[in-house]
């Protein structure tokens, strides 16, 4: 369904589902008509669908069996040849627009549909993980030889991927790191749009039309909001350890956390108290049970997450 034009413009719906399943931050996804991984994802219909919100459930639900809870609006993307993200679209093209979504689960249940699965988004984005090293020694190579000498290109690079240990790496800007790296090339996406481009062996996972951007949108939304959000406990099950917390937020950010400074930061926001029971399934000591508090939700006022980490 087209509108809008000569042309026309066509409006899709994108969901990035993100749960923690097994300490590693994964993502919803299905597959295209090529079998590429992809977010769930269809066209919204003006004259059949009553609102963006219902259409997206619907495609959820059809594409991977999952229904959803509470989600938010993420961002609107609307560059121009979406469907090959950075082309310049023929006289004859529409006009895309896609409408992206981020909703958190703590019941991340397995999905029965053909292709559709959950896939922990460190394998789309390897890069983001810093909790065993710093940046991919290939990808470091590459981003270096390109910017070479030019200040300009130094200047956007190392801010973003910190290769030296008295730089400060940004957890939050995902976009802009996959931004650059399609930009020069070296992400699969790059060479299918034709640019000139030989990206090296991440072991990273390449998407259906620009969903590795919008996943990135999402995962860089739900970092930052970590720390000024209580969205932590949207992806944690009624009752947890402190342990399993810093995992996850671990999960999330992927930095490895301070624990004691981590705890304490815990217990300082008031939002977590002890059930008074312990957890016999950590295969060592039982550990104290808690549970989120809700402090200050209604009101608005609940504060995310202090995230100490390990320098």
């Amino acid at each position: 369904m087209s509108w809008g034009g000569e042309h026309g413009v066509r409006i899709s719906l994108s969901a990035v589902v993100m749960a923690v399943r097994g300490d590693r931050l994964s993502v919803l996804t299905t597959e295209d008509a090529n079998g590429d991984l992809a977010l769930p994802s269809g066209p919204f219909d003006p004259v059949h669908d009553r609102t963006f919100e219902r259409a997206l459930r619907a495609f959820v639900t059809d594409q991977t069996g999952f229904g959803l809870g509470f989600v938010e609006q993420l961002y609107t993307f609307g560059d121009a040849g979406r469907g090959a993200p950075r082309a310049t679209p023929g006289p004859d093209q529409q006009r895309e627009i896609s409408v992206g979504y981020l909703a958190l689960t703590a019941d991340a249940v397995d999905v029965a549909p053909p292709g559709a699965r959950w896939t922990p988004v460190l394998e789309v984005f390897p890069w983001e993980d810093r909790r065993q090293a710093g940046t991919p020694e290939v990808l470091g190579e590459a981003l270096g030889a390109w910017a070479g000498a030019d200040a300009r290109r130094v200047t956007r690079y190392e801010p973003l991927f910190a290769p030296g240990p008295t730089l400060r790496w940004d957890e939050g800007a995902v976009l802009d790191r996959y931004e650059l790296l399609y930009e020069t090339g070296l992400v699969a996406e790059a060479l299918r749009d034709g640019q000139e481009a030989t990206p090296p062996a991440l072991g990273d996972r390449p998407m259906s039309s620009d969903h590795r951007r919008i996943l990135a949108t999402g995962l860089g939304r739900l970092r930052s909001k970590l720390r000024y959000r209580p969205v932590l406990f949207e992806l944690m099950p009624q009752t947890f350890t402190l342990s399993g917390l810093q995992a996850a937020a671990e999960a999330v950010v992927g930095l490895n956390l301070h624990k004691q400074n981590f705890r304490r930061g815990v217990e300082r926001t008031g939002l977590v108290e002890a059930t008074g029971r312990l957890s016999t399934g950590t295969g060592g000591r039982p550990a104290e049970l808690f549970r989120f508090t809700g402090a200050g939700v209604q009101d608005g006022q609940a504060p995310g997450l202090a995230l100490p980490a390990l320098r």
